[in-house]
């Protein structure tokens, strides 16, 4: 199969007065599982479109390999695009849908002909075509399916049918638009397994599109988090979970939400939550107002820390989470996770002082951007 890499280079894009897509440059690199993910409207199936063919952009250049695609037809691009809707053709059987994309590439018109065709065609083009639809019927499990229309298909069965498709046309690289978002929450955790174990076979470019960040998380050697047109940071999975380079991205990456809470950088650097000292410090040209992020196993009952009242605990199997208000603030709401099988110590009234894992936490100037941050040897000791 065909491994080439894939360039993006200054991609702006607008639909009227609408700018979609601002500047964006990404070089995808040849067999790797890159992941465009982001909220609703942040642009990600628009780029997905262009790098397709199925959108033009306003200006910057879309590269395959070494050939510059960018006026290029999408059926001269060698890409093969996998849709939510899956776009199967209902009058057509398991076999007749996956050999569509070879019976259009290597078929004369005449030889297509449903009744006299394949009277025209070369035997050796049409077993050749068999020989593909059966190699991808079996890499994706569905060979006993062949002979089946697709409404007598289970969402999964459709999905695999439609990759199936743009298997055999043995693509420079795969373009999936949220092709699990229809099925459900277990068919979905089965298909990220499948995709991922595709992907693994075949050593293929996969650019996948989501707006859940846990099947880019767990299926990607790469993440670009997209917001308001542009890529907010691009990286490993756990580079984005544990040094998230933007508010946005620490918002967007995680389950439970990380926790925020406002504090303030003094002109030593000294950063303080509500009038108390965290024992934590920046350069000190960042003072000022700023946030400090703080990921749910990283928070917990601390003698010293910030006292808040226990709103309600939720258990997850061997985790519990437990969400408080700090009384300082009851909007400021912290999740700390918790083994289920631990008590957790509270007074009568639920109150109990929660801190934090100093080495473990992020913080983000007034303007969002990720700032370094040191503890003071006074507390590390």
């Amino acid at each position: 199969m065909s491994r080439q890499s894939l360039e993006l280079s200054g991609i702006g894009k607008s639909f009227g007065a609408e700018t979609v897509l601002t500047e964006i440059d990404l070089l995808i690199k040849p067999g790797e599982f890159l992941s465009l993910v982001g909220m609703s409207g942040c642009g990600k199936s628009t780029l997905l479109r262009i790098i397709a063919g199925l959108e033009k952009p306003d200006r910057g250049t879309v590269s395959i390999g070494d050939e510059n695609v960018t006026d290029t037809d999408p059926s001269d691009r060698n890409l093969a695009m996998v849709f939510q809707s899956y776009a199967l053709y209902p009058h057509m059987n398991v076999r007749q849908n996956i050999a569509t994309p070879l019976r259009m590439r290597r078929l004369s018109f005449w030889a297509r002909l449903p009744l006299f065709g394949r009277l025209l065609a070369s035997r050796n083009t049409l077993n050749a075509i068999d020989a593909a639809v059966q190699q991808a019927a079996e890499t994706l499990h569905i060979s006993h399916l062949l002979d089946r229309k697709p409404a007598q298909l289970s969402g999964g069965q459709r999905q695999r049918v439609a990759l199936a498709r743009a298997l055999v046309r043995e693509p420079a690289a795969f373009l999936m638009d949220e092709p699990l978002s229809n099925l459900d929450a277990k068919l979905r955790a089965h298909m990220r397994e499948e995709l991922t174990a595709l992907h693994r076979r075949l050593g293929a470019t996969f650019i996948y599109v989501t707006h859940d960040q846990i099947e880019a998380m767990t299926m990607s050697d790469r993440v670009a988090l997209m917001s308001n047109g542009r890529i907010e940071q691009l990286g490993t999975p756990d580079e984005l979970y544990k040094r998230p380079a933007t508010l946005t991205v620490a918002r967007f990456i995680g389950t439970p939400s990380i926790n925020l809470l406002p504090v303030e950088i003094n002109a030593q650097g000294r950063i303080s939550a509500f009038g108390q000292d965290l024992g934590l410090e920046t350069d000190a040209q960042n003072a000022g107002p700023a946030t400090l992020g703080l990921r749910a196993e990283d928070v917990g009952p601390q003698a010293k820390g910030l006292a808040a009242r226990i709103l309600h605990a939720e258990t997850h199997g061997s985790d519990r989470f437990v969400t408080c208000h700090l009384l300082e603030d009851e909007t400021v709401r912290m999740t700390m996770r918790q083994p289920a099988d631990e008590a957790i110590g509270a007074d009568a009234d639920g109150i109990i002082r929660i801190g934090f894992k100093h080495e473990r936490v992020h913080l983000f100037a007034a303007d969002e951007r990720r700032l370094d941050v040191s503890i003071r040897e006074w507390l590390a000791a």
